[in-house]
């Protein structure tokens, strides 16, 4: 790569930084072009130059944050699944309650403020199909990754019970954002194990 382009990568980099953190605390449409120019360190003329429009910094924020959001899932409940197997436990259960688990780590972090394409959706979801188009894409992603994760448990519609486990996870979210209370997520794992049939887990 040409250091041109590691410049202009880090400029990308820059203003998307600036961009997540201060959309997904306040809100898109709270923040202005001039005010994620400062928090960058970038020209006005530099941020236009790698976003034309605001909705295509939101949508280019919300692709990168999708990524990584659903890669740190995926890790935990890998890890988690993993450890499950070796001590002779229900793999896919307890790969289902590490999804969980890590929704209550992350509903208890201080800069937790609700699920970003929610939020991007209510906000611009009618005015910009780009913005659209990528919250829909990350619960059909995430959909297809509860498809995968309940397969091993011979349900008889694996789909549907992705949907039904999609649902508890978005109440869940949105439930911890308006009540500031992480336990929504241990209620929503506990609807979960009834879904899939899991047996309560023996708190001794």
């Amino acid at each position: 790569m040409t250091a041109h382009g590691d410049i202009h990568d880090d400029v990308r980099t820059r203003i998307l930084d600036a961009a997540e953190r201060l959309f997904y605390a306040r809100g898109i449409q709270a923040v202005g072009m001039d005010e994620l120019r400062t928090a960058a360190g970038v020209s006005l003329k530099r941020l236009y130059g790698t976003f034309p429009a605001k909705h295509d910094l939101v949508e280019a924020y919300l692709r990168r944050r999708d990524a990584r959001w659903r890669a740190d899932l995926a890790a935990h409940v890998a890890a988690r699944g993993d450890a499950g197997a070796g001590a002779d436990a229900d793999a896919p259960a307890d790969r289902i309650r590490a999804v969980f688990d890590w929704l209550a780590a992350w509903f208890a972090a201080p800069d937790f403020h609700g699920c970003a394409f929610i939020n991007a959706y209510g906000e611009l979801g009618s005015t910009a199909e780009g913005v659209a188009r990528a919250a829909r894409d990350h619960k059909r992603a995430l959909h297809g990754y509860l498809t995968d994760l309940v397969r091993p448990l011979n349900h008889p519609s694996p789909a549907v019970l992705a949907t039904q486990l999609a649902l508890l996870i978005d109440g869940a979210i949105t439930a911890a954002a308006l009540s500031g209370d992480p336990t929504a997520a241990e209620t929503a794992a506990a609807a979960a194990r009834v879904l899939v049939g899991a047996p309560e887990t023996d708190p001794s």
